[in-house]
């Protein structure tokens, strides 16, 4: 998700979306270079632009975040990331709908605000700092147990 400064402390919530893709038993991840969960690998998405559709979104940002192509398919997790400074203000506001998708084509190389991209097994995970809310969805899709 681009932290742009509409995405810091803004005047409402907004809308996010994402990709699990699955190749060959591995999990398509992201390194985030930007807040929320800088640092953190996690499932690849973005911002919601006018005009365009969840679906559309998802595609369209897993390409600029990792080089990889995808077939969307049916969104398969949706969660809420609120993220408050230390004062209470709310600093993050998404509600992130995330959707199976296929592979396609491409090389996963981490660009725009990925600061890395890769295929993990389940137990690479182990140690690898993943984001909450990923490791929630993948356990929800069976992928972690």
């Amino acid at each position: 998700m681009n932290s742009s400064n509409a995405n810091i402390y803004p005047a409402g919530p907004r809308v996010g979306a994402g990709a699990i893709v699955i190749h060959e038993g591995k999990i398509l991840l992201v390194k985030r270079g930007v807040e929320p969960g800088k640092g953190l690998w996690a499932i690849p998405g973005g911002t919601l632009h006018l005009g365009e559709t969840l679906r559309e979104c998802a595609a369209r940002e897993i390409l600029e975040e990792t080089g990889i192509t995808i077939a969307v398919g049916e969104c398969v997790y949706v969660f809420d990331l609120i993220e408050r400074d230390e004062g209470g203000k709310i600093k993050f506001h998404f509600v992130v709908a995330d959707f199976a998708a296929l592979y396609v084509s491409g090389e996963p190389k981490g660009a725009d605000d990925a600061d890395g991209a890769g295929w993990f097994t389940p137990e690479d995970l182990d140690d690898l700092p993943v984001s909450q809310n990923t490791i929630k969805a993948l356990c929800s899709l069976g992928f972690l147990n």
